[in-house]
């Protein structure tokens, strides 16, 4: 299945199979599979860390290019001008996601990976959760989850919304850390500072990331 719920059902199964606490770490459209699978998912996860919470506020809308790929024919024909934008004056994903904080190398990569099959299945994606996540799926995202939770915000992210980040957080009885200067790209652009802020949080938990005392 590739819609919101098929998405989010694999690594469910896949947490399932693990010896031991998992601690899962999502962004963008994993940190809300993420989100998806620690609440409404019966899975062994310690702990559980993502961005863009605010994707699940009730007061969301999708960003401009998830409302285009939302419609048809348009949704097709922007995702092939951007399959085809390396043989045209256009921009690829790549070139978007660098402009977020992504590297070079990483961005080529998705250039090369991103074909006609990569495209379809991202439309299901999107559309499978209309009008927007809380519409679709929020109904179990008004309490806290299972497994505590952490919201990172970067702040030179564009897109953030800080106070509907602080409200999700609330919702799910998560903590917030702010990555200030940081953008979408925030685990490339400072990997340093990031493993800095996993560790504390998960220092702050009551056995290790493998599960130790």
């Amino acid at each position: 299945m590739r819609d919101e719920e098929g998405y989010a059902a694999r690594p469910a199964e896949e947490l399932r199979a693990v010896d031991g606490p998992v601690d899962v770490v999502g962004h963008d459209r994993g940190a809300h599979l993420a989100i998806r699978v620690v609440s409404a998912h019966d899975v062994p996860v310690r702990s559980r860390v993502c961005d863009v919470a605010y994707g699940w506020h009730p007061d969301y809308r999708w960003h401009e290019a998830a409302a285009l790929w939302q419609k048809s024919p348009e949704g097709e024909r922007s995702l092939a001008a951007a399959r085809e934008a390396s043989f045209r004056s256009g921009l690829t994903f790549g070139d978007h996601l660098m402009s977020q904080g992504m590297n070079p190398g990483m961005a080529k990569e998705i250039d090369d990976a991103h074909d006609a099959e990569t495209s379809e299945a991202a439309l299901l994606l999107y559309r499978s959760a209309t009008p927007d996540l809380h519409a679709d799926r929020g109904q179990d995202l008004d309490r806290p989850t299972k497994a505590p939770g952490l919201v990172l915000v970067p702040t030179g992210d564009p897109m953030t919304r800080l106070t509907a980040d602080q409200d999700m957080a609330r919702r799910l009885g998560a903590g917030l850390t702010e990555l200030d200067g940081l953008t979408h790209g925030w685990m490339l652009q400072d990997p340093d500072r990031v493993a800095g802020v996993l560790r504390r949080f998960w220092s702050s938990l009551p056995t290790g990331p493998d599960g130790s005392a």
